[in-house]
């Protein structure tokens, strides 16, 4: 008989729920899920919870474990523009279940307590279900008494985990791996110190087996453990077995043996079509028409049909090509042969094959965690177009990027000097008048009677000025959404300025210019705003942010029978401009128009086109034409208009845990009183202050989609700076290129404040001591 405290048995476990403790703040946003780790290996996720302390998961997992395993249960909460944060952790030995439960683990209902890192402080409790499938429960229980004997002393097992924890203790004869140590705490718990990663642990580092031949262990500069394979050239994040290397080799063997007999197989077909079709030209066959045979039966036979979304040409030459429709590629190889070989060939390590419930095959791969309908083993989906894949926002903003940067000018630099007293107007006289393929180059900003070397931080500070000037509802080029609603949207009014479509062209020129050099503008536009720009369809849902009394009027039309409410409207609309009342028929003759139940909804649908258009048609064309001429619209293809908005406006919340995690000092250490006192500041003051001061450092309040770890400075990014320089009697300076604050050793913290608060509110420009 085996040693059955090595084989693997199915255990089924639930996470079911879980009551966290409130840490408040910060927290309050973040969307609690559940980890599951066996051993060490890849883990197991629930999904999110949104944002409550009291997550209800009902998430069932299929583990493989054995006597000796130790399940590790790690909770998160989720952000979305930032990393997961950890929460808190438990372990579950399964040789002591088993031995509290007389191994019979057939739905057992446990609740654990999980602690943060320092493993001290209890940060709530997670509720599980545990089923144990197995044949025989007397051999579970047999190979957990098993593991409670040394291999010193031959005597009979004890029954009591008490006996098994001793026993386990006095029968330790494998040493810790290097770097890790024993201690034992005030309570006399033992526990391990991982000196390689500065970190501690309740369970007993198990010794790693030795690496494969050619492999070598290193660490990145962020301490994280790699592994190079000197035969391939190659790395992974994963830790390689002798086992996991040989089972890959040889699955590599088989795919090129299989590859080899494909090239042999499909070079005689080809042979076998030039001799029997003498070097038929240009034709095209869809879908496994039968043009252009490829064996070497009759003219009037059929042959198999080709995979949806495949196509079989003929080059000029008489060659046989294919085309893959879905992906966009050409191959020599017959799909139909990859098919049918594929099925010989093995799975690669780490995949698995298997059935939906109605019998549509699937494939598994546990590296990833991830489910395709694609066979991994050939390069076409055979059944069907497998799973949707979503691009992230951040695959989307590197296209756009790499757009942008394929197409700005590295040479040469355009140098605009403005005054701050007069900044909307310096910049629409130098911008409109440079050619649009010039603006393209390196912006060098200037402000007139200042000091100072524009590395990027000046044109930061120069978007937010302009944008905060150009976009004044007093200028009446724009106004807001609403009363309650203070982005912005273009002013039918407008035409009171006789030069207001030079100027839309000129807003839409810095907008795109905002975009193509990364910088962000200080206040936003309405979303309906956004979808126009990427010319989107509108529908009604769009005007309850805009209007919400046209929305309800125009969803009152829609739910309710006119005829019956005696309720007379026309294809025709009064507005007031200016007090002037204009009327607009929404189609030719539209004052002649009844609205009826039959066409009410071709009413509404005009109207919602019209509020949005109504008297801006041609600035909004002005704006477009200033705005393509820096940015095509077709690079903004991908974006929805949140995404967009995001861009261009950035996030406005200010998480000081990521500002202080983010932060690097110069002369002062972490733990000085300067910056203690200075962390005091930030935590004290408003988001109003802290834009303030953010701006006064960087040149922007806004931040990056990551946040203080993507801030950017004159050599890509840059974290925030903090240097000591100066004396107590010194105002606080900055560089907006370096994203750096000179900071004075102040003497008190009222005297910090008091010089914080004043360069940031009762100062502008360069220069001031």
């Amino acid at each position: 008989m085996g040693d059955t405290s090595t084989t693997l048995h199915q255990l089924k476990l639930v996470v079911n729920n879980a009551t966290l403790k409130e840490t408040g703040g910060l927290f309050t946003k973040g969307d609690p899920f559940a980890e599951v780790v066996v051993d060490s290996q890849p883990p197991h996720k629930t999904d999110c919870v949104k944002a409550t302390w009291e997550p209800c998961w009902n998430h069932p997992f299929d583990l493989l474990v054995r006597c000796s395993s130790e399940i590790e249960v790690n909770v998160y909460l989720k952000y979305r523009f930032k990393a997961d944060l950890f929460l808190g952790s438990a372990v579950l030995s399964i040789a002591q279940l088993l031995q509290q439960h007389a191994g019979n683990l057939n739905h057992i209902d446990k609740h654990v307590t999980i602690y943060d890192k320092t493993r001290v402080q209890q940060t709530g409790v997670v509720f599980l279900t545990l089923y144990m499938q197995v044949d025989g429960v007397d051999g579970l229980a047999a190979a957990v008494d098993g593991m409670a004997i040394s291999s010193s002393s031959a005597g009979a097992a004890s029954s009591s985990a008490s006996a098994v924890q001793e026993n386990g203790r006095e029968g330790e004869e494998e040493s810790l791996p290097a770097g890790w140590e024993m201690k034992v705490d005030s309570n006399g718990r033992r526990y391990y110190v991982d000196h390689n990663t500065r970190s501690t642990s309740w369970v007993r580092p198990k010794p790693l087996p030795a690496l494969p031949s050619g492999w070598e262990q290193r660490r990145d500069p962020r301490g994280r453990s790699y592994y190079v394979d000197h035969n391939t050239r190659t790395t992974t994040w994963q830790r390689p077995t002798t086992q996991n290397v040989s089972e890959f080799n040889e699955w590599r063997r088989q795919v090129s043996s299989t590859q080899e007999a494909n090239r042999q197989n499909l070079e005689s077909r080809y042979a076998n079509s030039n001799s029997n079709d003498g070097g038929g030209g240009g034709g095209v066959t869809s879908n496994g028409g039968a043009g252009g045979g490829s064996s070497g039966s009759a003219g009037g036979a059929t042959e198999e049909p080709l995979p949806p979304g495949w196509e079989k040409r003929t080059m000029e030459n008489g060659r046989v090509y294919f085309v893959n429709h879905e992906h966009r590629t050409t191959q020599w190889e017959d799909p139909r042969v990859q098919i049918k070989k594929a099925s010989n060939m093995p799975l690669p390590p780490g995949w698995e094959e298997r059935y939906t419930g109605d019998g549509t095959k699937y494939y598994v791969d546990h590296n990833t965690r991830s489910t395709t309908f694609q066979d991994p083993r050939v390069a076409i989906s055979a059944t069907s177009s497998g799973i949707q894949y979503e691009r992230s926002y951040r695959w989307k903003f590197g296209q756009f990027r790499h757009l942008c940067s394929r197409a700005s000018i590295p040479t040469g630099q355009i140098k605009i000097a403005v005054s701050r007293s007069s900044v909307f107007e310096d910049s629409f006289n130098q911008i409109i008048n440079i050619p649009p393929q010039d603006l393209k180059r390196r912006l060098y900003i200037s402000f007139k009677g200042e000091e100072g070397l524009d590395y990027g931080g000046l044109a930061r500070e120069w978007f937010f000025l302009l944008s905060h000037e150009m976009l004044n509802p007093m200028y009446c080029l724009f106004e807001y959404a609403s009363a309650n609603n203070y982005s912005l949207q273009i002013n039918p009014a407008s035409y009171i300025n006789p030069h207001h479509l030079t100027y839309f062209k000129f807003v839409g020129r810095i907008i795109a210019l905002a975009l193509f050099h990364n910088k962000y503008i200080d206040k936003g536009f309405t979303l309906p705003f956004y979808k126009r720009i990427l010319d989107k369809p509108l529908t009604m849902l769009d005007l309850k942010s805009v209007d919400e009394d046209f929305y309800n009027s125009l969803k009152w039309v829609k739910e309710n029978d006119l005829e019956e409410c005696g309720l007379e409207l026309y294809f025709a609309h009064e507005f007031e401009v200016l007090g002037e009342v204009k009327v607009h028929e929404l189609k030719p003759g539209g004052e002649d128009i009844l609205v009826t139940d039959e066409n009410k909804e071709e009413y509404i649908n005009l109207m919602v086109s019209w509020r949005f258009t109504r008297g801006v048609e041609d600035q909004f064309k002005a704006f477009l034409e200033g705005f393509n001429e820096i940015v095509p619209i077709q690079w903004l293809q991908y974006f929805d208009e949140r995404e967009l908005e995001l861009i261009l406006v950035g996030i406005q919340d200010f998480d000081i845990q990521d500002w202080q995690a983010h932060t690097i000092y110069r002369n002062y250490r972490r733990t000085d009183k300067q910056i203690q006192w200075f962390w005091q500041f930030v935590a004290e003051i408003s988001d109003e202050q802290r834009s303030r001061l953010l701006q006064f450092v960087t040149g922007t309040c806004r931040l990056p989609i990551g946040g203080f770890s993507e801030l950017m400075g004159s050599n890509g990014a840059q974290k925030f700076c903090i240097e000591k320089v100066g004396k107590e009697n010194w105002l606080p300076r900055s560089h907006t290129c370096f994203n750096r604050l000179d900071l004075p050793p102040y003497r008190s913290y009222e005297v910090m404040k008091e010089k914080l608060l004043f360069a940031t509110e009762e100062t502008e420009g360069f220069g001031q001591e």
